[in-house]
């Protein structure tokens, strides 16, 4: 290869190579700040969820010391509070206006029958469809409560137990004596209410 000498090299060529060379050169330092920027966005980014986080944290804080307040305040009062509302809601049992500490579910069960009873009680007998309907219902959450609840010891004392066995007894006789379609005459209906009123009373 032959050597040029530099007199015969074109001065405007030189001076484009060394602007062309200049244009790469800050090409280059674009892109090295451009490969910087995202690891600066993702400190700013890290720094500014750990203040979210730290924040966050101290309103949580601020929130349970209400509850905890609360709790130290009124003894008898630990169903208030936070910590009482989680304390409940994950506790199987539930305390009746009694005082009597039973199962949830079980209370559930006798609140759905006498709820469901005495709408089909009520209901107008000259609306078939309608009165199908609750009779319907009444007799599921019949069903449902015998097989979860006949004969629990747990349960078997209680007055709403005891009541409620009642209703349905009264219930099931006259239908068994009378026939399935026959209507429920008014002294059976207000026994059977009041029944239901009293169970319903003493949870």
């Amino acid at each position: 290869m032959a050597a040029f000498p530099a007199s015969r090299i074109c001065p405007l060529a030189i001076s484009c190579s060394a602007e062309r060379n200049k244009r790469l050169q800050s090409r280059c330092n674009a892109m090295l700040s451009f490969d910087e920027t995202p690891t600066n966005r993702r400190l700013v980014m890290q720094g500014a969820a750990v203040s979210a986080l730290a924040l966050l944290n101290l309103s949580c804080e601020f929130m349970l010391v209400p509850a905890r307040a609360d709790e130290n305040a009124n003894e008898e009062g630990k169903d208030e509070g936070l910590v009482g509302a989680l304390q409940s809601l994950l506790d199987p049992n539930e305390k009746t206006k009694s005082g009597k500490v039973l199962p949830k579910a079980y209370l559930n069960s006798v609140r759905e029958v006498v709820k469901t009873l005495r709408e089909s009680l009520q209901e107008d007998t000259k609306d078939n469809a309608k009165f199908r309907r609750t009779a319907d219902a009444a007799k599921e959450s019949i069903r449902e409560y015998l097989n979860g609840w006949r004969g629990q010891k747990a349960v078997v004392n209680e007055e709403s137990y005891v009541m409620l066995e009642k209703a349905i007894r009264s219930l099931a006789s006259f239908y068994s004596k009378a026939g399935p379609s026959a209507p429920l005459p008014e002294d059976v209906k207000s026994e059977i209410l009041s029944d239901l009123t009293t169970a319903e009373e003493s949870l």
